[in-house]
């Protein structure tokens, strides 16, 4: 097996007295800038996610349907998608901090525009804004972590920094609507302007600085495609978010049409706690079991689409399915991001850029997608379709086995 040494690997040497991307002690994690990038991490997450909690009063607001609202989920996965590569490219030499703070204050205007307006158009302008700067972000957050950690133990600083998303979906997303029910749709999105203001001085005092890329250092993305190992990560990555997201996106309507409709809420719980649990063991193993991680992880979701899939009135199923599915899909975004820098080498940062932007197209898609499954078939046709896209995935990861997602890391 061929070994890449990752340029965030060799940014993670000390490589000079006193160099800050290098943590006091080799054995230990620098948690206070690892819990920051998890809370931008968080912002990012919550941001895109927030107007499915909130989406009656924010559709009644705008004086336009919930699908129409329901698209500002759909026109922020498009900004990531649209702009993740060539703003990578344009901002490579930029320093790494100055880079995050500009992408937090993004999140920090665009929920702030978000809150006052009252004009549909410009909800989704802000919204698409909002996108802009998760791309930035999500370009950067995992080569950060990596880079701030001792080599050995990179793959657990991921997982720490990943943290964010379950967090994000666990509770972030049933607070904000919480908060959205007492206090109004709008109150939710002031109050992540605030998370994100008060996250950009956790950033200025914790989070070292580093230096960006030298001029022409970034790896052409065509080059990258070839690099062993990056088109099987990525393909696993469409498909299984593609998956994910028909699914997570219309799963009330799914739970309607079992008879559960009042346990919307709970099965989200169960999902995020058991994301969490996901990511926890995944940031203990990551760094010597990551192919067995993403096996195991892809089969989870796959069994729990098959329970899902065939009818059995059980809500005790249903409930069993749904932390299954999180068990497996908690590690997902940080096995994926770790696979892609390994597997890139050189061209590493190329490849995370890529699986951001190929992230979020199949987002986008997978919200298209699973809105014509549920008006041509309807909701029991939504677990099947996330078995069709898993079969072929799990095969991927299988069959990858000298590149991708090596039996050693």
């Amino acid at each position: 097996m061929a070994n890449h040494t990752t340029p965030a690997a060799r940014s993670a040497a000390p490589s000079a007295p006193g160099n800050p991307a290098v943590p006091a002690s080799a054995d230990r994690l620098p948690l206070a800038a690892l819990l920051a990038l998890a809370t931008a991490v968080f912002v990012t997450s919550l941001t895109e996610t927030l107007p499915a909690g909130v989406l009656p009063a924010m559709s009644a607001d705008l004086g336009v349907g919930e699908a129409a609202t329901g698209q500002s989920v759909t026109v922020y996965a498009l900004g990531t998608a649209l702009t993740a590569v060539p703003l990578a490219a344009r901002t490579a030499g930029w320093r790494r901090k100055r880079l995050l703070l500009t992408s937090v204050a993004g999140f920090a205007a665009a929920n702030t525009v978000t809150a006052v307006s009252s004009s549909y158009a410009l909800t989704m302008g802000a919204r698409f804004l909002a996108g802009v700067a998760a791309g930035v972000a999500w370009a950067l957050l995992a080569g950060y972590a990596r880079r701030i950690a001792p080599p050995h133990l990179q793959g657990r600083a991921v997982a720490v920094a990943m943290t964010g998303i379950p967090l994000a979906l666990s509770l972030g997303v049933p607070a904000g609507t919480f908060l959205g029910e007492a206090v109004g749709w709008r109150a939710a999105f002031t109050a992540m302007t605030v998370i994100a203001v008060a996250l950009l001085g956790w950033i200025a005092l914790a989070v070292p600085d580093l230096p960006g890329e030298a001029r022409g250092g970034r790896a052409p993305v065509a080059r990258t495609l070839k690099v062993p190992g990056v088109l099987p990560v990525l393909t696993v990555t469409f498909t299984l978010v593609l998956a994910h997201t028909v699914l997570y996106t219309y799963v009330a309507a799914y739970l309607g049409h079992v008879g559960l409709a009042g346990s919307t809420g709970l099965v989200l719980l169960l999902f995020g706690g058991a994301s969490l649990a996901g990511i926890w063991v995944t940031g203990r193993l990551i760094d010597r079991r990551l192919r067995i991680l993403t096996l195991a992880g892809t089969i989870l979701f796959a069994v729990a689409a098959a329970v899902l899939a065939v009818p059995s009135g059980s809500t005790a199923l249903v409930l069993t399915a749904a932390v299954l599915w999180g068990f497996g899909w908690g590690g997902a975004p940080t096995l994926l991001q770790t696979a892609v820098a390994d597997a890139g080498g050189d061209a590493a940062d190329t490849a995370q850029t890529m699986l951001v932007s190929l992230w979020n197209a199949a987002m986008a898609a997978g919200g298209l997608a699973g809105g014509v499954l549920l008006d041509l078939l309807g909701a029991g046709a939504l677990p099947w379709s996330v078995l069709v896209l898993l079969v072929p995935t799990v095969a991927v990861v299988a069959g990858a086995r000298a590149h991708g997602f090596p039996a050693r890391r």
